[in-house]
C-alpha cells in the first residue's frame, strides 16, 4: 500500500515537468510527510487540456452518504469493478507526483519504516483516480483522489507486498484521456516504471507521526538506531 509520501517540488517545477496547459491551484508548499486527507498536487484533464490542480488525498465517491470514509488506495486488480472506484477509473484518472513514498515492514519484522525513491532523482508519478462532490457544509465542489497500488516488485518486495503504480511519461496522455473509457484499455496502461530504478533505505520512526514534517525524515538510519 501507500500510506505516506513526500512532495517538495514547487508549483512551477511540476507545471513544467508535466507540460500542463493550465495551473488551477496555489502553491501547497513542501511536505516530507504527506498523510491521508492532506492536499496534494494532481494532474488531470479538462476540456482536452492538461491541468495542475489540488485535491485531498482520500477518495470519497460522488454518491457516498458517509463522507468520513475515505479511500487512499485502490487495488489495480479490482479498480474497474469496485463500486467506490469504477466510475472514477472510467473517466477521472489522474497523475499524482511524489518525491517518493514511505513503506513499513510487516509487524513481525519490527514495522521499520523505509523511504522508497527513484535512483535517477526524477519524481515518481503515481497512477491515480479522482472524484468530485458538492460539500453540503460549504456548497462548494470538493475533489478527492486515490493512489492505485499493485503487487510489489524489486527492492520493495522485501518490505511490503504492495506498491504504488508509478507511470512512465509515454502513457500520461492516454491515462489522462477522459474519452478513453474502456477499462481493459485503461488497465493496459498500468505497466509502471522498471522496478530496478527504485531504491530504498531505512528511516527514523519519527515519520510515524504526522506532527513530524522535515527533510530529516528521509535520512538513512541504521536499523539499530531506529528507536
Amino acid at each position: 500500500m501507500c500510506g505516506r509520501f513526500s512532495i517538495t517540488g514547487d508549483l512551477d517545477f511540476y507545471a513544467e515537468y508535466f507540460g500542463v496547459d493550465n495551473v488551477v491551484t496555489e502553491s501547497l508548499g513542501k511536505s516530507w510527510n504527506v498523510a491521508p486527507t492532506d492536499p496534494v498536487y494532481v494532474v488531470s484533464e479538462k476540456d482536452d487540456k492538461r491541468q495542475l490542480g489540488m485535491m485531498n488525498w482520500g477518495l470519497v465517491p460522488h454518491w457516498a452518504l458517509n463522507t468520513k470514509t475515505i479511500h487512499i488506495n485502490a487495488r489495480a486488480e479490482t479498480v474497474e469493478t469496485t463500486a467506490a472506484f469504477r466510475d472514477s477509473f472510467a473517466t477521472k484518472r489522474c497523475l499524482i507526483p511524489a518525491d517518493g513514498f514511505y513503506e513499513w515492514e510487516a509487524p513481525e519484522k519490527g514495522r521499520t519504516p523505509h523511504w522508497v525513491y527513484r535512483a535517477d532523482g526524477h519524481p515518481m508519478v503515481f497512477a491515480g483516480i479522482w472524484a468530485a462532490r458538492i460539500d453540503p457544509k460549504t456548497d462548494e465542489w470538493r475533489r478527492t483522489c486515490s493512489i492505485i497500488t499493485t503487487a510489489s516488485e524489486g527492492v520493495i518486495s522485501s518490505i511490503h507486498h504492495r506498491m504504488p503504480v508509478s507511470l512512465t511519461s509515454e502513457v500520461w496522455d492516454a491515462w489522462l484521456d477522459r474519452d478513453l473509457t474502456d477499462p481493459e484499455a485503461a488497465r493496459a496502461l498500468m505497466v509502471g516504471i522498471d522496478s530496478d530504478i527504485l531504491m530504498e533505505h531505512s528511516v527514523s520512526k519519527k515519520v510515524n507521526s504526522v506532527r513530524n514534517n522535515d527533510a530529516e525524515l528521509r535520512d538513512q538510519i541504521e536499523p539499530e538506531t531506529l528507536f
